[in-house]
């Protein structure tokens, strides 16, 4: 058994603003499921398409503002792309942001809410991704978490150090999910993952097969909700969501 993983989720103090600002950085289309949330999806591609990665923004009550161990990087295909992407952005909205970064040829910006995400310079390892080049979290063992997350989806490993690992789906499309050694808090995360069982899989048997792996339950609040919410090894919240 194995899980899909299918899309990144933030939690937002307004989802729809929020949506629009994304949309417009990753040239996706919108659609909501119902008041506050807002659905982001690739043109062309129709939940759940295997094939297809996915953005989910929920608003939830004064989403906390910590330092967030989940970020998404951007790809470009140029420098002048990288140039025109960042402008963009910061004229709807975004801000420069300073996390420690130094002198790199990629730039740190935060969006409307605070979210920090990277704008990549051209790398030839992201030239097929689509406009998400990888779903980035920090964490303090990164072999231990490619362990689990390899584990817990279908997703393969394409290299792991003591300082960095780096996932993909096994179809080879769109984003890396990548683990990078940081100092970390333990902190709530407004941008989680999202994990779908298969058309046929059973949601609890997933749910215990992941606490066998070691993931825990989580309440952050979820209450009487079709999706079971867990956290994984190093604390970092995700949803095991109703069969679609």
């Amino acid at each position: 058994m194995a899980l899909g993983l299918v899309q990144v989720n933030f939690k937002a103090r307004d989802d729809s603003a929020l949506g629009r600002f994304w949309a417009d950085a990753l040239g996706w289309e919108v659609s909501s499921e119902g008041p506050g949330v807002t659905n982001l999806q690739p043109e062309g591609f129709a939940w759940p398409d295997p094939a297809a990665f996915y953005v989910d923004l929920v608003t939830v009550p004064d989403p906390e503002t910590v330092k967030y161990r989940v970020h998404l990087d951007l790809a470009t295909t140029s420098a002048a792309h990288q140039a025109e992407l960042v402008a963009r952005l910061q004229a709807r909205g975004a801000t420069p942001a300073d996390v420690g970064q130094g002198d790199v040829p990629w730039v740190v910006l935060a969006d409307p809410e605070g979210n920090v995400f990277c704008v990549l310079e051209p790398r030839e390892i992201y030239q097929d991704t689509g406009p998400i080049a990888a779903v980035v979290v920090d964490c303090t063992d990164p072999r231990a978490m490619a362990r689990f997350w390899g584990e817990a989806t279908d997703w393969t490993l394409h290299e792991v150090t003591d300082d960095h690992a780096r996932l993909r789906s096994a179809k080879g499309v769109g984003p890396y999910l990548e683990f990078l050694r940081t100092p970390v808090k333990g902190v709530w995360n407004r941008v989680h993952l999202d994990l779908l069982p298969y058309p046929g899989d059973d949601q609890a048997a997933e749910v215990a097969r992941l606490q066998a792996l070691g993931a825990t339950p989580a309440d952050v609040g979820q209450g009487d909700v079709p999706w079971v919410v867990l956290a994984d090894p190093e604390g970092n919240e995700f949803c095991v969501l109703g069969p679609a």
